[in-house]
This record gives C-alpha cells, sequence and structure tokens, in this order.
C-alpha cells in the first residue's frame, strides 16, 4: 500500500521531539513564512529554483477557496550528544504547510496532480516533487509567471533568499500582481518529497503539507 501519512499537527506542535538511532535528537517549533496568495485556489509546490516560470508542473486536483492562506514550517534544531552547539543552531525544515482553515484535521490524503492515482502505488510509495536546488515552496499556479529572472538567479525570489538572516532559512518572495510564493530549504537536501492534503471531520480542506523526511515516520503518531 502507498505511503501511511502520520498525523502532521504533531510537526507543528512545539516542542515535539524525536531521536535517531545513531543518538542525534531533534525539537520541533512551528514559524510563520507569511500569506500565500491564492487568487485562483490552484495551490502548485515545487523547487522554484528548477521549475517555477517553466510551466511544466501541474497543481494539486484538489481546488480550494481563493483567498490568502497562511504558510508555515516546522523547523527542527538537532543536537548531537557530546557535540558543541555552535553559534548557530543545527537546524532543518522538517515540514511546511499552507493552511487553509483553524480546524483540527481528522484525515490525511495524497496530494496529486490529475494524471496521478495512489491506488497504483506500491508499498510505501508516493507521488511527490523533486527538489534539485535544495528549496520548496507554495503558490498560485496563475502566478507562475510572475516571478521573472529566478532562472537566471534574478528577480524576487532570489533577492528574498538572500535577505534571510541567521534564522531559519525561509522566506515569502513577492511577485508582479500581488502574486506571493512562500519558500524553505527542503530538509535534508535534494531529493523527492510528498504533499498531504488535511480533511476535518465535515470534509473541508484544512491545509496542505510537504513532509521534508527529517523526522522518522515511525517516531510520529499516525493518523
Amino acid at each position: 500500500m502507498p505511503m501511511t501519512p502520520p498525523d502532521y499537527a504533531w510537526h507543528f506542535t512545539p516542542g515535539s521531539a524525536f531521536a535517531y538511532e545513531d543518538g542525534m535528537t531533534g525539537t520541533l517549533v512551528p514559524v510563520v513564512v507569511g500569506d500565500v496568495s491564492l487568487p485562483t485556489g490552484r495551490v502548485v509546490a515545487c523547487d522554484p529554483f528548477v521549475c517555477l516560470g517553466q510551466g511544466e508542473v501541474e497543481p494539486f486536483s484538489v481546488v480550494v477557496e481563493p483567498g490568502r492562506y497562511r504558510a508555515e514550517a516546522a523547523i527542527a534544531t538537532l543536537v548531537r550528544p557530546g557535540v558543541p552547539q555552535g553559534p548557530r543552531p543545527h537546524t532543518r525544515v522538517a515540514a511546511a504547510r499552507l493552511v487553509i482553515r483553524d480546524t483540527p484535521t481528522a484525515s490525511w490524503e495524497m496530494a496529486v496532480d490529475e494524471g496521478q492515482d495512489p491506488a497504483v502505488l506500491g508499498e510505501d510509495e508516493f507521488y511527490g516533487y523533486g527538489v534539485d536546488a535544495g528549496t520548496g515552496c507554495f503558490y498560485d499556479a496563475a502566478a507562475d509567471g510572475s516571478f521573472p529572472g529566478t532562472e537566471d538567479e534574478e528577480g524576487a525570489v532570489w533577492a528574498a533568499m538572500e535577505a534571510v538572516g541567521d534564522g531559519p532559512d525561509v522566506f515569502l518572495a513577492e511577485g508582479e500582481d500581488g502574486h506571493t510564493l512562500a519558500a524553505f530549504t527542503s530538509g535534508w537536501g535534494d531529493g523527492c518529497y510528498p504533499t498531504w492534503i488535511g480533511r476535518d471531520t465535515e470534509g473541508r480542506v484544512t491545509c496542505f503539507v510537504t513532509d521534508f523526511l527529517v523526522v522518522p515516520t515511525a517516531l510520529v503518531p499516525a493518523a
């Protein structure tokens, strides 16, 4: 059967802790990235430095009400026993979410585009997006052409990334025509990462969550 998602509310609960088999520990804390404008309600998740503006990434098949929605990142601070902490803690973005409504999530489903069917996946397989520049993001499908220069290491996305200080590597970029994009470093770096859609008890979409696979799934409460 396909990958079984945990309850990602755990990732965004301050103080949630986990440990790796080698003894390294992690503690999670959520941070707000900013509001993402969804004028069409069609959500795209991808590596912006590779895919943005290329017209190649399909939005997820589940469409939400147009509006502005809060993007957050779950930041894991990692500590290895016996290794002194440097001036800047070792942090990784464990997950990122786009909050559609602030109601508890009762169930999770894999976020897919129109051509993907989770029923054909094998054990622990998932659909996800590829990362080749260490970064993921959320934006509206209508914003794909609103950040010119990204592929040439110019423009709003690069400027927003370069403005990040000593805090977590998350940022909000403002493009043309009022479009916004929330971006974040992708866990341990390049790879393929799944996105999940949460729904409340009434079946309404609560959030989109991209899991950057920093937290071992066996240590997270299952949904």
